[in-house]
């Protein structure tokens, strides 16, 4: 299977090369595509000057616009799977066999989960992980008990779909609207790393904001979207 490793990087000049190089040196069976979402840092520069292959945005255009731009990519390359692969280094490519697995079992999504067998703490970010849980439970009677989890894997149905929609943006929403259209979800049990240098986008108001408006949209995305029929894809 034809599998591409998307890895979104905005201002991740202290960890493109650590992650990229793991994968180039450790895991080559697997193409790779660096998207440098508008880096005001020296990221881009890091990237040309190890002759990493990479698409260049000159504005950050945020998550959502550099992950489509990645599933554009593996759509006119015919890649059977794209996986959204973090920049920052939580994520361990000794994973990604696993999750190709699922997808060759016939799953269009396969998600990276840190919960299948382990359980959730009790902090604040776990709080919001487990109302997403129970949004997605609610509106399509499954469950995803990592939804937050950035560690996902599609096939070329969904590569297609998240490539020419630009209003499906690779959120818990869209994974949501996905299994409500019938795509079907599987979870494989990952350990993830924290990032080891850089800061994270996400801080405590910005958690908080990103809970509501996930779990409003999850409520109403169906409302505003016509219900795709993934058997046509």
């Amino acid at each position: 299977m034809k599998i591409l490793i998307i890895i979104p990087a905005y201002n991740e000049a202290d960890n493109i090369v650590r992650v990229t190089d793991h994968l180039i040196t450790d895991y080559p069976q697997y193409d790779y595509v660096i998207i440098n979402d508008g880096s005001t840092d020296r990221t881009a520069e890091i990237c040309r000057e190890h002759g990493y292959r990479m698409i260049d945005h000159p504005v950050n255009l945020g998550l959502a616009g550099a992950v489509r731009t990645g599933m554009k990519y593996a759509l006119a390359h015919g890649y059977d799977a794209a996986m959204q692969y973090d920049g920052d280094g939580q994520h361990r490519p000794e994973y990604i066999a696993s999750m190709a697995e699922e997808i060759e079992k016939g799953y269009d999504i396969a998600i990276g989960s840190r919960f299948v067998t382990e359980k959730k703490d009790g902090s604040l970010r776990m709080l919001g992980s487990r109302m997403i849980e129970r949004f997605i439970r609610m509106t399509t009677g499954k469950t995803i008990h990592d939804p937050t989890s950035g560690m996902r894997m599609y096939n070329r149905k969904i590569i297609r779909v998240l490539a020419e929609n630009a209003s499906l943006t690779p959120e818990p929403d869209t994974v949501a609207y996905l299994m409500r259209c019938g795509a079907t979800v599987s979870e494989v049990q990952v350990t993830m790393d924290e990032r080891i240098a850089g800061e994270s986008y996400l801080n405590l108001r910005r958690s908080i904001q990103y809970m509501a408006t996930v779990c409003t949209s999850i409520l109403f995305v169906g409302w505003f979207h016509d219900k795709l029929d993934l058997r046509r894809e």
